[in-house]
This record gives structure tokens, sequence and C-alpha cells, in this order.
């Protein structure tokens, strides 16, 4: 294939296709020149644009439409067909449209349209802030200047975080970046030039020591004061740190940022031997990851099945046999009792060999800041359902943020990427004044070897699950239900039934 030349699959839209093969909610994958091209039909509306999510290029047409947008199947971004532009996280790049005709009983693609800048919807209640300060620099952090500038916000922005790399895809940072399945380019969520370009003044290794409510300020650690209209405070969680004797040893690490992956990943180059403390998610994750770079993993938890507080018994038993199948050695109901050099004693009696240590044994929200302005907390920052604290002009969103969830009817807190990102950019709305409530279903996705789980909705508690499929062999749906009502959907090589699962419980119609 001559170089620069891409393979294309499907009919040639420029061509044309026959009405009658397109039928209404239909989609279809053709291409025009070069570029792969989603068509859509909606009753009399026909929309054609790029063929794959602009998150991590999933197939859109394995995807489902609701109204006039699809979503795609691998991770839930959603996009306006009549646009292109990213209306849901984890997707922010548009995709490119073309122009659609129809003459004589067929469906013709034209050339790819100018793609516009969003249109800034209409303006809100209250005054246009002239100075926005975040402090953050993780997914809603981002979510929210990204939003502001998205929305032609003109006004300052100023971001603060005590990382010292700007916002990265940190959900890689456990999966295909630690396994070493992606280059480090592919980590940061924007560019470097994409922060002073857009005039957002970015400062790492930034610590902000307190905020001055009365005087609309923020006080950093070197003395100085950053005056702010609206504030967010995005300030996420950080890693529980083991106790145990021998804990503060430099081969023993947690997984929280980009230092902290590559700090783990040069370990990989010498040491053939692991010990991953907690079946959490970023537990088996990372030994699924470590495992891919052929390093002996055991994994050390106190629980009696991994992960079956959040997918219950049946998906725990899975996962350990997974994990298992793949060379991982669990040691559960059993928990480190110190670590001295390269031996991991344990409170069982036995003794591990380690070259290094991973702890991922859970996060707390980071609240002081908001403890110490005087917010309202409760296990988070209570936020409203526009995301503003008890102060007003200050916002919440991410892990720390504890908000009305309509679908469930409680206040909860979720430790979500996507999560944080969609209420990044609610929150940056309602602070240019919009009034937009936050009611998105929390999303997130975790992998395992090649094995993707997907999970939408919140179920803290449940009194039945329902499995449609065989877990076993990996295609299924658990719907995780509490009085007859599906709370959540946990999900296995079943993402469009994830997808109508999640429409069903947005629409309060799912039992």
């Amino acid at each position: 294939m001559a170089k620069g030349h891409t393979k294309t699959n499907g009919p040639d839209l420029v061509q044309g296709i026959a009405l009658a093969n397109l039928s209404d909610g239909g989609m279809i994958v053709g291409h025009c020149g070069d570029e792969q091209v989603l068509l859509v039909r909606r009753g009399t509306g026909m929309f054609a644009v790029s063929a794959t999510c602009t998150h991590y290029g999933g197939p859109l047409v394995d995807g489902l439409v609701v109204d006039d947008s699809v979503r795609c199947p691998w991770h839930h971004a959603c996009f306006d067909l009549r646009t292109g532009e990213a209306l849901r996280s984890p997707a922010f790049s548009p995709l490119a449209c073309w122009s659609v005709e129809q003459r004589k009983g067929r469906i013709f693609v034209d050339k790819k349209r100018k793609q516009a800048a969003p249109k800034p919807r209409d303006g809100g209640s209250g005054q246009v802030p002239e100075k926005v300060v975040i402090v953050g620099g993780g997914a809603a952090g981002f979510a929210a200047v990204e939003s502001l500038r998205r929305e032609q916000y003109q006004g300052s922005i100023v971001m603060l975080s005590d990382d010292e790399a700007p916002p990265v895809d940190r959900p890689n940072l456990s999966k295909d970046f630690l396994a070493g399945k992606v280059q480090e380019d592919w980590i940061p969520l924007r560019g470097e030039n994409y922060y002073s370009r857009n005039g957002i003044d970015l400062r790492l290794k930034t610590d902000v020591m307190g905020i001055d409510s009365r005087f609309s300020e923020v006080c950093l650690a070197d003395g100085s004061r950053i005056p702010y209209d609206r504030l967010l405070l995005a300030t996420g969680a950080e890693p529980v740190r083991l106790t145990i004797p021998g804990a503060d040893q430099p081969h023993v690490h947690a997984l929280r940022s980009l230092a902290d992956c590559r700090a783990i990943i040069e370990c990989t180059r010498t040491g053939r031997r692991a010990v991953v403390l907690g079946a959490s998610f970023i537990g088996l994750e990372v030994a699924a990851a470590l495992r891919a770079r052929d390093v002996e993993v055991h994994v050390v938890a106190p629980d009696e099945r991994p992960m079956e507080r959040v997918l219950g018994p049946q998906m725990g038993d899975f996962l350990r046999a997974l994990h298992e199948e793949n060379g991982v050695v669990f040691h559960l109901g059993d928990t480190a009792s110190s670590i001295d050099g390269g031996k991991v004693k344990l409170a069982s009696g036995g003794t591990l060999a380690a070259d290094f240590v991973v702890a991922g044994i859970g996060v707390r929200p980071r609240t002081a800041l908001a403890e110490t302005a005087g917010l309202t907390l409760d296990r988070g920052v209570v936020v409203d359902t526009f995301l503003e604290t008890s102060a007003p002009g200050i916002f919440a969103a991410g892990d720390i943020a504890r908000w009305p969830d309509s679908h469930s009817g409680q206040n909860i807190r979720v430790e979500h990427w996507v999560v944080a990102e969609r209420q990044g950019r609610t929150a940056a709305l309602n602070m240019l004044g919009h009034r937009e409530k936050f009611d998105a279903l929390p999303f997130f996705w975790s992998q395992h070897y090649d094995i993707p789980i997907h999970y939408v909705g919140h179920a803290e508690r449940w009194d039945e699950i329902s499995i449609e499929g065989d877990i076993a062999a990996k295609d299924c749906l658990l719907r995780f239900k509490r009085n007859g009502r599906t709370l959540a959907a946990a999900s296995i090589f079943r993402d469009l039934e994830s997808l109508e699962a999640e429409v069903a419980m947005e629409h309060g119609r799912a039992a």
C-alpha cells in the first residue's frame, strides 16, 4: 500500500447508496475518499460524521443513536450528529461532518464541512465572571478549562496543580501505558502548547494553602494570592498510604500520577517479582499490566473475593479465575504486616519475596482545603445539583464532590474518571451562569488483559443481581437491582446492551 494511503471499507458514499438500504435509525460505514464515514438516518434527516470516536477510536457503528446523537460503545462518549460536537466525556474533540443529499431514491455524501467553532449556549443568569480559578489538574479541572474555552469564555483562567505534569489520561496509567502497549506521548490529555495557546495560566507544582472567601482570593504556599470571581475545587483524591513498618522504602509505590507510573515502570526493568497490596480495580489492573511485562505478581488483600463489594460474588469469582489463568497468585483474607527489604511479611505468618511493592488499598478525597475554607462536608464536599458548594461562587467537582443524585435518590460521591470529566463540564457552564443540573449516570470501565468491564449507574447496595448471558464465557450483562429497580449494570463484551441499559436508567424505565 502506498505511503499515506488509508485502507477504506464499505461503500463509496460519494457514489451514493440506495435510500432503501438504510432504515430509519440505521447506521452504515462507508468512505469518502480515504476517510471512513458513518452515515446515519433519523426519519427524513441524514447525517454523515467520522466513523470512530475521538477518545480511543471506538467504532461508532456499534454504538447507539439517541435522538440526534450517537454514543460510543466503548466508553459512552456522545456526539451531536448535526455538528459533530463532543457532548459527553470522555471525548473532547469533535467528529468531522460531511454534507448529505438525497436524489432519486439515493443518498450521497458530499464534501466535508468546515469545522465550525461550537456555538455558545444562550446567556446564563448573572454577570459573567472576569476571573476563574481552578484548583486541581486532574479530570475535572481539565474538563472545566476545556469547556470554558469551548464556550468562548474570554476571561482569565488560572489552573493550579500540585502535580509536576500537565493533565494526563490517568486511566491509562494502570492499563496500557503501564503494560508497555502505548508510548508516553499518548498520555497527556492535550499537547503542551494547548494551555498557552488558549490563554490558560497553568501553574504546575503549586501548593494552595487556603481560600479567603471574604476577599475572593486563593492563598498559595509562597505567600501570593490569586483573586477569583468563580472558584472550582477539583482537588481529587489521594492514595491511602501504607502505615506498616517498611512502607517508606523506595521500592514501595502507590499509583496516582504519571511520576508514580514512571517509577513503577522503572522497577520492572530489573525487578521480576512484585507484590500488589489490594484487590481493587487499580490493584488488579496493575497486576494485569505487570503480567504483560512478564513480572511475577502476588496479590494480597483482606477480601474474600476481588471486587465483590462493587461487582458481586459472581463477577468477583470470574476476575480471580481470569487473573489466575494469567499467572497471578492471590493471598486473599490476608494483609501485609511489614516490608523488610525484599520481603513482605503477611499477617497470616507467611513471607513473599518482592523486588518492588505496589499498594492499591484505596483513595481518600482531598477535602482539607474545603474544610479550612468552612465549606459544608459530608464524606466529601457537599454540593447542590448545580455543583455549587455551601459558599456562593465556589464549586466542586470530581472525586471530592458529594451531589444529590436524581437516579438513586441519594447524595453520592463517586471516584470515576468519566464522572469527574462530566462534572467539570457542568461546573464550567454553571460558573458562567447557565444553571445546568448535573444528572449524568456514573460510568467507568476497567481492563484486565484483553477483557473490558463496563459499569454504568450506581449501586451501593442491592438485593438482586440478574445475569444475562454467561460470565465465564465473557459474554454477559449483570443488572444490580433493589426493590425490583435496576440501579446499575456491568457488562463484558455487551457494549450495545450497556448503552441501552444506560438510556433506560436515564429515563427511569429500567427494571
